[in-house]
């Protein structure tokens, strides 16, 4: 289903499935994109500041998305990030937490600049299996407006 700017309602919500990290996604991802040790290497994040091997912020803020988009918040609607206003990590992500994002609209204005899109605001928060925030982020994204008849 397309969505357009005017379908999208403040308060309106969206609850993605829940998926788990394992160690091999999180060293994979890591040695990739962020290859700090609590992120790569088990032994020498036993000996950090987090006892333990912990996944990349950035990895979970990417797999926040992913979650979103299986969830079809936009259905088939193109939608452009605009850019992130506030993102927070709030708890480490380790190996077997089982991790669930919630995505709800909190604000929508017309873009100034090309009257043809919309801005939707978001607030993105990923907890863990025990209901703690992992992550919080405020999200721009801009929708297209409905066309207009002839």
């Amino acid at each position: 289903m397309r969505r357009y700017f005017e379908d999208f309602a403040i308060g309106e919500t969206w609850t993605s499935r829940t998926i788990t990290l394992s160690e091999d996604e999180i060293i994979r991802y890591a040695r990739e994109y962020d290859p700090q040790p609590m992120h790569v290497d088990p032994e020498k994040a036993a000996e950090g500041r987090f006892g333990g091997l912990i996944a990349s912020g950035w990895q979970v803020a990417a797999l926040s998305m992913r979650l979103f988009v299986e969830a079809g918040g936009y259905g088939e609607t193109p939608m452009v990030g605009l850019g992130i206003e506030q993102l927070r990590w709030r708890r480490p992500v380790r190996p077997g937490d089982r991790l669930i994002t919630t995505r709800k609209v909190i604000a929508t204005e017309p873009h100034q600049r090309r009257p043809e899109f919309g801005i939707i605001k978001t607030e993105v928060t990923m907890t863990n299996q025990d209901g703690e925030a992992v992550m919080m982020m405020i999200a721009l994204g801009q929708v297209p407006c409905r066309p207009r008849a002839e």
